[in-house]
């Protein structure tokens, strides 16, 4: 396992940077402006010195070289220097947001903590529901439970997350008035009344996209775990007296939940950038909104970098899904 984890890390290297020049070339040759949003009385010539000034006279490859370098070298150096506060020494250029002129890394790194609040909560406990619920379902197939929570399931699926987002807020805080409806970011938790207040502020977004990723796993869930109630080795364990519940959580939930890791495993890139819309809903000031803004401004650097970092997520749980087949199933082996 070790040797097979070290092997796909060293093969991601290719792979990331075939991404990276992927998405340097699709976003750089598309149709944006970053002089579109400025006054129109800026003369044609300063247009032309604000463009120079932001690389874009320099050929394609030159400003994509420089992108990596700074992405991969300056970047990681910067970081380490401010964590350690070791000096490593040498001037080093960062990756510039074209709207700020601020770090991009600067700007994620403030909007990580609302993203990881509301969509990283989400999707725990998305998955801690769904689980359950798939396996409930799975054993008490047909029944009233399994009928329900599969009409629940195709409903949190089919309907889409700004039209659950706007139907919550709508009951839950224009009828009700139980939740503020715009999320708080500049909200800080300094005793137990502001604790329950961004408790408060996070339980609709929060149940808005868990309701829709656990509606997807708790279906794959189920159908994991009926495919594996139907086997012999079921029958046989069955046969020799082992209760219902050890046959149950233990031989068929270890190996029902090899498909159903492939599914939680690559979500969590998807959460983060399908969480855009929700984040607009619920006005979360977190990565979703800076990359909507980003777009909007035609600021390529941010786009390029936030890209980037979905796409890194991805290649890590690939790798992180087919590292837990081996842990779950002892029959596949990578060395």
């Amino acid at each position: 396992m070790f040797t097979y984890t070290i092997r796909r890390l060293l093969l991601s290297i290719p792979t990331l940077i075939a991404i990276s020049l992927i998405i340097f070339l699709l976003l750089d040759l598309a149709p944006s402006d970053p002089t579109a949003n400025l006054p129109l009385t800026i003369p044609p010539e300063v247009r032309e010195r604000i463009r120079q000034s932001l690389g874009l006279g320099d050929p394609i490859y030159i400003r994509y070289l420089l992108w990596c370098k700074q992405f991969f070298i300056n970047e990681p150096l910067n970081i380490i220097e401010e964590w350690f506060g070791w000096q490593i020494g040498g001037d080093r250029l960062r990756v510039l947001s074209w709207q700020t002129r601020s770090p991009v890394v600067d700007l994620i790194v403030e909007r990580m903590p609302q993203t990881l609040w509301v969509v990283g909560m989400s999707y725990v406990v998305g998955v801690l529901i769904a689980i359950p619920i798939g396996i409930y379902s799975a054993y008490k197939q047909y029944s009233w439970f399994d009928q329900a929570g599969t009409f629940i399931s195709m409903v949190g699926f089919s309907v889409p997350t700004f039209f659950t987002g706007v139907l919550v807020i709508v009951i839950f805080s224009v009828w009700l008035g139980w939740f503020p409806s715009i999320y708080d970011t500049t909200h800080e938790v300094t005793d137990w009344q502001s604790f329950v207040y961004q408790i408060r502020q996070m339980i609709m977004p929060v149940a808005v996209l868990a309701l829709f990723n656990a509606a997807q796993i708790s279906r794959f869930m189920r159908a994991s775990m009926l495919d594996n109630l139907n086997q012999g080795y079921v029958r046989t364990a069955r046969a020799k007296g082992m209760g219902e519940r050890t046959v149950l959580l233990i031989h068929v939930l270890r190996n029902s939940l090899i498909p159903v890791v492939t599914v939680i495993a690559l979500g969590v890139p998807q959460v983060f950038g399908g969480a855009i819309i929700t984040e607009q809903v619920f006005k979360v000031n977190g990565l979703g909104q800076l990359l909507i803004i980003s777009i909007q401004g035609g600021d390529l650097p941010t786009v390029q970098t936030l890209t980037f970092i979905f796409a890194v997520l991805i290649v890590l749980f690939n790798l992180i899904a087919d590292i837990l087949y081996g842990i779950l199933d002892p029959r596949i082996r990578y060395d």
